[in-house]
């Protein structure tokens, strides 16, 4: 799963292809209203196994979304070569720190007081 953020900034993923060819049609459709997005991508770059793509999604990627994400040999979307599932969230997530992403953030406070004192009527 390819997880990016919900800005304008530049963003990179990286990739797999079953080809590794200079220019790309990448479909994005969002699970939640089947919305399709075509980007045109010639910006790969090579590294060992990986094609790594460095663009900007606009429209903007909506926080808490699902997308599919599809690349299509040219923009006749006739032959796919990579498909993936793309997550949209403005956390920070490092798996490596244990740093994951949290479905309640900002909405759920834990109190840590230690007072167990309760009232029998």
């Amino acid at each position: 799963m390819i997880i990016l953020r919900p800005d304008n900034s530049t963003q990179t993923f990286n990739v797999i292809p079953r080809q590794y060819l200079g220019s790309f049609t990448m479909e994005v459709r969002d699970d939640s209203t089947n919305v399709i997005v075509d980007y045109d991508l010639t910006n790969g770059s090579i590294e060992g196994n990986y094609l790594n793509f460095t663009n900007v999604f606009l429209p903007l990627l909506v926080e808490g979304h699902f997308y599919d994400l599809t690349l299509y040999t040219d923009n006749t979307k006739t032959s796919v070569i990579y498909k993936d599932r793309i997550f949209c969230t403005a956390q920070d997530i490092d798996q490596t720190t244990n740093d994951h992403y949290k479905i309640n953030e900002g909405q759920y406070t834990q109190y840590d007081g230690n007072n167990n004192d309760y009232i029998v009527i």
